[in-house]
């Protein structure tokens, strides 16, 4: 690895070979990560052609003169034909353009509702004879789409179908309520009309189409016209967002998964020190066909994120890393990998035909080469000494060595610190305390927990840093005596090096400070520090450097440039760096129930008096959220 800028990327052309079964340079005719190399083309260019056809559709409404002519064919046609084509080429435009992103993806469900679409949009082209242009580029396209239908293959989500479903229905509801309450209190109608024909008003004002109903004055209708079509759009655009939003599956690592991944991390987890955090509650596995490797990984946002290396022999990662390309190609998720080694960026770019950028490097500590002498060290000596002045005591001990009424007590401590429910992390972060062959390093001050640190194992002699939690109100420096300490304890411990935090783009902010860097190098540099005001940037390479580390570089492998933004944005949902909101309706139900009372009613209809069959609830141990008093993954 070199110091240059362009050091910080792979090529996969200068690479050797690493011969494993199923690797995709073996792979069937016929997969999908293959099939997504094949007419590449294709999807891209059925996406620009329904965008634009759908653009036209929409612009088309607002084009001088157009209400005039569309007027003309009211003689052939009824009226109301008239309006719902007037609203049905706004409808269909929209559709269109939503599900241009879908055929781009090659997702099956886009194509089927973009046919669809197609055929009626030609239908109504055609039937008032306006803009038969488009409508022949509209022919065009289905007669293509219909060509290359089995370019097409990218599966969905089965429960979006149900979700999109439900919400078209209570969104319905919503709507009818809303119009029916409107004519209800919007006085001004031309006769007292029935249920029956106000219902009806609501129901053909969602799509754009006039009902019985006159009003007097006719603003008050064209309001209330207004109203509904908004509505009526609103529902659309839900309902096909959620219907054709990419498949997020559940995240849960499932025991006996948990337990082969780590029999694997006892052979070969002193390969990677972020190995022991595929161990998260919150990752799926896909195993290679032996068995010898796995690669554990996450779906955010239609991204399938993995972290670190694949677990277990490197000669069996191709034959892990084929099934995880087609498992994405056939969901049409993009593929990503955060934080791997230079060895799994070059396996990564071999086997999946991918792009690795130097995200930054890991902070490696040797426990025989560190010290506390020295000027380098003046700012770590000062703060340790400092802290231990004040009377704070550091342990350091394994979890399992740790009683579990203590360490039950550590962990409700640890967890009253936390500012939000929100913790971050998902490469470097395991998302619990207490596994037992995980290390555990306390400051005491007069008995009293202050601070905690913990260690996850890397291999049989090393560690590698989880987590660090301190009271706010405690000696500034905590973390840095833990962190010294720990490495003090650690050849007692039988650990010979220990892997601190992770510093992004630590080589740009290290070389731009130097004198006779570049104006790019500098700009550069300039960027991260100002965006260290929200992600800890500089403040994180400046705290592991202080420790003066051995410098270990971390990749980021990915597609291509044009999915990098969308890649970005999905790792800083998994690190939690960005929360998007969420309306936690579970929640808001539960304290409603509490406040009305509902849950003692509840138990007495179920024929239980207060305190009477009570049960713990299944899963929790006394006094924490988690079996054994193990805090909850965030």
């Amino acid at each position: 690895m070199t110091d240059s800028d362009e050091a910080g990327y792979v090529d996969a052309a200068n690479l050797p070979t690493v011969e494993a079964a199923g690797s995709p340079a073996s792979a069937e005719p016929g997969h999908y990560a293959d099939r997504r190399r094949q007419h590449a083309w294709v999807p891209g260019s059925a996406a620009l052609v329904t965008m634009l056809i759908g653009l036209s559709d929409i612009i088309a409404i607002f084009k001088p003169g157009w209400p005039h002519r569309l007027h003309r064919i009211s003689h052939y046609v009824p009226g109301t034909l008239t309006n719902v084509t007037r609203s049905a080429d706004v409808i269909i435009g929209l559709m269109l353009l939503l599900l241009a992103h879908g055929l781009r993806r090659r997702k099956r469900r886009a194509w089927q509702a973009v046919a669809a679409l197609l055929a009626f949009d030609i239908g109504i082209h055609f039937a008032h004879k306006q803009h038969v242009p488009t409508a022949v580029v509209a022919i065009a396209l289905l007669v293509a789409l219909l060509y290359f239908r089995d370019e097409f293959y990218a599966e969905g989500d089965q429960r979006n179908r149900w979700r999109a479903l439900w919400a078209f229905v209570a969104l319905v509801v919503a709507d009818v309520v809303i119009g029916l309450t409107y004519i209800l209190l919007a006085r001004g109608l031309e006769t007292d009309y029935s249920f029956g024909q106000r219902l009806w008003e609501v129901i053909t004002g969602l799509v754009g189409v006039s009902g019985p109903v006159q009003w007097v004055p006719e603003a008050r209708g064209d309001l209330f016209a207004i109203l509904t079509s908004a509505l009526g759009l609103f529902t659309l655009i839900v309902t096909a967002y959620l219907f054709l939003r990419p498949a997020e599956p559940r995240a849960r690592l499932a025991k006996a998964d948990a337990a082969r991944v780590r029999e694997l991390l006892a052979k070969h987890g002193d390969r990677d020190s972020l190995g022991y955090f595929a161990l998260r509650n919150d990752k799926s596995v896909i195993w290679s066909p032996t068995g010898k490797a796995a690669i554990c990984y996450r779906v955010v946002s239609g991204v399938m994120l993995a972290s670190g290396d694949p677990i277990g022999d490197p000669e069996a990662w191709p034959g892990a890393i084929a099934p995880f390309m087609d498992d994405a190609a056939r969901h049409a998720w993009a593929p990503a990998v955060m934080g791997c080694s230079e060895l799994g960026a070059e396996v990564w770019c071999r086997e999946g035909h991918l792009t690795a950028l130097e995200l930054g490097d890991e902070a490696i500590v040797n426990v025989a080469d560190f010290s506390l002498s020295g000027r380098s060290m003046r700012n770590v000596r000062q703060m340790v000494n400092r802290v231990a002045k004040h009377g704070y005591v550091a342990e350091v001990r394994r979890v399992g060595d740790i009683p579990r009424q203590e360490l039950d007590k550590i962990v409700e401590v640890a967890d009253s610190w936390r500012g939000s429910h929100t913790e971050r992390g998902f490469s470097m972060a395991l998302g619990r305390i207490g596994d037992d062959d995980c290390v555990l390093a306390t400051a005491t001050e007069g008995g009293v927990v202050r601070a905690v640190l913990q260690l996850v194992p890397w291999g049989a002699d090393g560690l590698s840093l989880d987590l660090m939690r301190r009271d706010k109100a405690a000696q500034p420096g905590l973390n840095d005596f833990l962190i010294v300490e720990a490495i003090k304890a650690a050849p007692g411990l039988g650990v010979k090096r220990i892997s601190l935090n992770f510093a992004v783009f630590r080589a740009a902010l290290e070389r731009g400070e130097r004198i006779g860097a570049g104006p790019v190098l500098r700009a550069w540099r300039s960027v991260l520090i100002f965006l260290s005001k929200w992600f800890q940037i500089e403040s994180l390479y400046k705290f592991n450097a202080k420790f003066c580390p051995i410098w270990q570089p971390r990749f980021f492998v990915f597609p291509s440039t044009k999915d990098a933004p969308r890649i970005a944005l999905a790792a800083l949902q998994a690190e939690a760096f960005l929360v998007l909101p969420k309306l936690e309706l579970r929640r808001i139900a539960r304290r409603t129930a509490r406040k009305l009372g509902l849950g003692r009613l509840k138990r007495r209809l179920r024929g239980r008096g207060p305190g009477l069959g009570r049960r713990q609830a299944p899963g929790r141990g006394p006094g924490q959220g988690g079996t054994g008093g193990r805090a909850a993954p965030p």
